[in-house]
């Protein structure tokens, strides 16, 4: 797969802050990124993303890594 190909990750962000009854501006300030990364990242964008922020958003919204973020195979792939 090229570099720059589509990531097929999806980020469940809004559905566990929604869960929480939190916003992306509260969870910014707890985890200590900007709104700007966290968008980035809630509406899928998002490149990479760091191990120590993970940890951080999933401390803060008490949630597993494969709750925020899950693979989705290409259809007749497993």
């Amino acid at each position: 797969m090229p570099p720059d190909a589509e990531h097929r990750i999806r980020v469940h962000l809004d559905h566990l802050l929604a869960e929480q009854e939190m916003t992306l501006t509260e969870l910014a300030d707890r985890v200590g990124v900007t709104i700007v990364n966290l968008s980035i990242l809630k509406n899928g964008k998002a490149k990479a993303i760091r191990f120590s922020t993970l940890s951080a958003i999933c401390r803060e919204l008490r949630c597993q890594p494969g709750d925020l973020l899950t693979y989705e195979s290409r259809p007749g792939r497993e």
